[in-house]
């Protein structure tokens, strides 16, 4: 739970909850700034996703959510579920604060995790579905359990806090994730601990369970604050060389060793996107080995959305992986191949020259766009992207490429990046009032918000100084995902 954003919440009269299915109005899901293909609640506040789990063939979505308004206060978890992360279905409210009223909870029902308990490690099951339990913070209440026997559709709550509060008080704990350690045959929990006011003596303890309700701190790191994630990947797909990963919530993250009660930093902390709005990043559990992949949804802090019901949104599901550079190791960010389901239109370019002052992009037009080339930058001295252009030569948003001093652009964020055996690769994801850049395989992205003229819907590609080649372009028009 992000807690820097502790504004004057708006307290509207209405009830808490969501609607069931997707409506089929043309006008739902539909305001001029509302994402097509990004998750977003139907109205209110959202934050940090929480419980990402997989289970039966649903991919389960949590958040922190205000039922009450549109600004950040009276923490609940929001739930949806999705067979494909993009075409999502809104279930009721699963948590709710212990106790108090709206705008006075006493126990607010800050981030967590959520696990399938598929050997009843925890005696909570009763019936045939295996146990789905999530691990959340209730504020000021100690770390706390709701589960469901029936597939998520309902919740019951675990009387007493799994970790009780710190005695000494003066300490925030918060933010629980939990998954299960083969090797050790124990349940691991990440726990953020530490004064917000002091950022040395901020952390993450290692906590180990054998059975979900008692739990023992093991180890203690320091230099990580909130929201954290530990996870293994693969070194360049190699299942016999594997890394562990320990991620915070502003995207910093440590590869190193863990042994199931110790990590071991065998890094700097790298920062895993660059952008202006990436924070509190979590990835699923219960992923099928068939399957395999680490997949991963942040929030889109710090969005603005004119006159719409809704406050913020989610960034799009990516896969991680873990490649081996000349600088070391690094995590890469690569769009789920589910965003496949919605593409419509393609429009394709291979092999051209594109000189300054024209655009091999005027026939496309779009507010939800999947944009992939690759470029070879030529003898020109910067190329790019400028998304929803309109009819004057400053309006849009760009996406601009340096060649001469090799450095990428994206809403005011700019990063180094050099060409990769002469190429530059880009894949822009563009929704309504969003840009995610990934750059040269995912090594770079860059996840931002914008404000558009919601009128614009014009792409322009251009090139500045010289000639680029475009040794293959590719931009699909997306469907939205809410439309039936």
């Amino acid at each position: 739970m992000h807690r820097s954003f502790l504004f004057l919440f708006t307290l509207a009269a209405i009830l808490p909850g969501v609607s069931g299915l997707a409506q089929t109005s043309a006008s739902y899901y539909n305001e001029p700034y509302r994402p097509q293909f990004h998750f977003t609640a139907e109205k209110n506040w959202l934050n940090d996703p929480n419980g990402l789990v997989y289970y039966k063939g649903e991919y389960h979505l949590f958040y922190q959510y205000n039922p009450y308004g549109k600004g950040w206060g009276n923490m609940h978890w929001g739930h949806a579920v999705s067979n494909d992360m993009l075409h999502w279905k809104h279930r009721p409210l699963a948590v709710y604060p212990l106790e108090g009223t709206p705008g006075n909870y006493t126990c607010p029902a800050f981030s967590g995790s959520a696990v399938v308990d598929w050997n009843n490690t925890s005696g909570l099951q009763k019936g045939n579905e295996k146990t789905i339990v999530l691990i959340y913070t209730a504020m000021h209440c100690g770390q706390r359990l709701v589960y469901s026997n029936d597939a998520g559709k309902t919740w019951q709550t675990y009387p007493n806090p799994v970790i009780p509060v710190m005695k000494n008080g003066t300490m925030d704990e918060r933010d629980p994730k939990v998954f299960w350690h083969e090797p050790a045959k124990k349940w691991v929990m990440v726990l953020y601990i530490g004064p917000d006011k002091d950022e040395k003596g901020r952390g993450i303890a290692i906590y180990n369970s054998t059975n979900l309700l008692q739990w023992e701190q093991k180890s203690f790191i320091k230099g990580m604050y909130e929201c954290p994630d530990l996870f293994e990947l693969a070194v360049d797909g190699n299942p016999a060389e594997k890394k562990w990963v320990l991620h915070g919530a502003d995207g910093g993250y440590f590869v190193g060793s863990f042994n199931g009660s110790t990590f071991t930093p065998e890094t700097e902390k790298i920062k895993m996107d660059v952008g202006n709005n990436f924070y509190a990043a979590q990835s699923y559990s219960d992923i099928p080995a068939a399957d395999g992949r680490r997949i991963q949804i942040a929030w889109m802090n710090g969005g603005t959305y004119p006159d719409a019901p809704f406050n913020q949104q989610m960034a799009f599901p990516c896969v991680l992986t873990l490649k081996r550079f000349p600088e070391g190791l690094r995590v890469c960010r690569n769009p789920v191949v589910e965003i496949e389901n919605i593409y419509g239109e393609k429009f394709s370019v291979t092999n051209r020259q594109v000189q300054p002052g024209s655009n091999i992009l005027s026939a496309v037009k779009g507010d939800a766009l999947d944009i992939q080339a690759v470029i070879e930058p030529g003898t020109a001295a910067a190329f790019g992207f400028v998304i929803r252009k309109g009819n004057s030569e400053t309006s849009g948003t760009p996406v601009r490429y340096d060649a001469q001093n090799k450095k990428l652009s994206v809403l005011g964020k700019t990063v180094d990046l050099e060409p990769v055996n002469g190429k530059i690769e880009l894949r822009i994801l563009a929704d309504r009032a969003s840009l995610e850049v990934f750059a040269n395989g995912g090594k770079i992205s860059l996840s931002g918000c914008f404000i558009p003229v919601y009128t614009f819907n014009d792409l322009e590609f251009y090139s500045e100084g010289g000639n680029v080649k475009v040794e293959s372009m590719e931009v699909y028009k997306l469907k939205s995902a809410w439309q039936q």
